[in-house]
């Protein structure tokens, strides 16, 4: 079965820093992606970044740009998310996601990922 397991989350201060970790187990087709996004409080869960597994391309929102780093370390199946800069209104529960497929562009969008973890909670508040 694939798996998703979200981890880093916490509570920081406006402009401090986190880094999120992402173990994903099972999947064993070639091409996949992997997904960072996030959901506030009444709100719609948004797509912030992703990376190929297979060619390291990324791509981000643009609410992150600038200020998150998506990578991966293949080797440990570990997709990560350095977020810098972090804002109060980048508080919201964090999930990670996997895109079967090498289709391009990566995209962001939630019914493009087929398996999901189960999310990091992320407050940054002063």
């Amino acid at each position: 079965q694939v798996q998703l397991v979200e981890s880093g989350g916490g509570v920081v201060q406006p402009g401090g820093s986190l880094r999120l970790s992402c173990i994903d187990s099972g999947f064993t087709k070639e091409y996949y992606a992997i997904g960072w996004f996030r959901q506030a409080p009444g709100k719609e869960r948004e797509g912030i970044s992703c990376i190929s597994v297979n060619d390291g391309s990324t791509y981000y929102a643009n609410s992150v740009k600038g200020r998150f780093t998506i990578s991966r370390d293949n080797a440990k199946n570990t997709a990560y998310l350095q977020m810098n800069d972090l804002r109060p209104e980048d508080t919201a529960v964090y999930y990670c996601a996997l895109r079967p497929g090498p289709a391009k562009p990566p995209g962001l969008g939630v019914v493009e990922y087929d398996y999901w973890g189960r999310g990091t909670q992320v407050t940054v508040s002063s």
